[in-house]
């Protein structure tokens, strides 16, 4: 009896939440091209929080910015679930990063002439959401970040950690399905920095969204599912 698989009917991977699949890109430097993502892949599940940890000059921020539709590579695939988004227009990119994809950078980039609440607010009410129910989401929010009495405090009021914890919130207002983390601890005390990612962990787990962390800090990537690194252009386990 032949036992021989047909390849044809092989079990397929099931979506993942975000997969980079042959990423590459090269930027000009005087006459020469830096090639920095060498053909780098990379697979996050739903629920899923990955640390990316690497040295300055790696091409991070670069995986980063191309993972969360900023930036096209020069030849590769970006899929969030089943739809190849290196195929889509700019306008399409456009809306899937505003109600898709949530940021949150070190600097927390709060607006500072509006309350907390009124910040996580915003990005509900720019994809539409009436007013009322963007004030109900925010505040569910402000409560499970620990912040349910500062939700009418502007971010000058508020202090680094509390100012993070409502990028966060802000950052999933819109139920993203993936969330991009860059140095969001950096410039937080260590006390803080694990109050904070303590805090995001349990969003994570509840929400399931799948996240990419990017971090210096070895202890706080080795308490994630898993670590990766880049190394000559391509991403691999730490």
């Amino acid at each position: 009896m032949d036992m021989a698989v047909d390849p044809r009917r092989a079990p397929q991977l099931a979506p993942a939440a975000l997969e980079l699949s042959g990423i590459t890109r090269s930027f000009d430097e005087g006459d020469r091209q830096l090639h920095i993502l060498k053909g780098a892949d990379l697979r996050i599940e739903a629920g899923e929080m990955v640390a990316l940890v690497a040295a300055s000059g790696t091409g991070k921020s670069t995986l980063l910015h191309i993972a969360g539709l900023l930036e096209r590579p020069d030849d590769g695939d970006v899929f969030l679930g089943p739809v190849n988004c290196s195929e889509l227009s700019d306008n399409e990119r456009t809306s899937i990063r505003r109600n898709d994809i949530g940021f949150v950078y070190q600097f927390h980039h709060l607006l500072p002439e509006f309350t907390a609440q009124e910040n996580i607010m915003m990005p509900q009410m720019i994809r539409g959401l009436p007013k009322t129910v963007a004030a109900e989401r925010a505040d569910e929010l402000l409560d499970y970040m620990r912040l349910g009495d500062r939700g009418k405090h502007r971010p000058s009021e508020l202090s680094g950690g509390e100012q993070q914890r409502v990028a966060v919130a802000r950052a999933v207002a819109n139920a993203p399905r993936i969330l991009l983390l860059d140095e969001p601890t950096g410039n937080l005390d260590p006390n803080t920095a694990n109050y904070v990612f303590d805090a995001l962990s349990a969003l994570v787990r509840a929400s399931g969204v799948a996240t990419m962390f990017v971090t210096h800090n070895l202890e706080l990537a080795g308490r994630m599912d898993r670590a990766v690194t880049l190394q000559d252009g391509y991403v691999k386990d730490l």
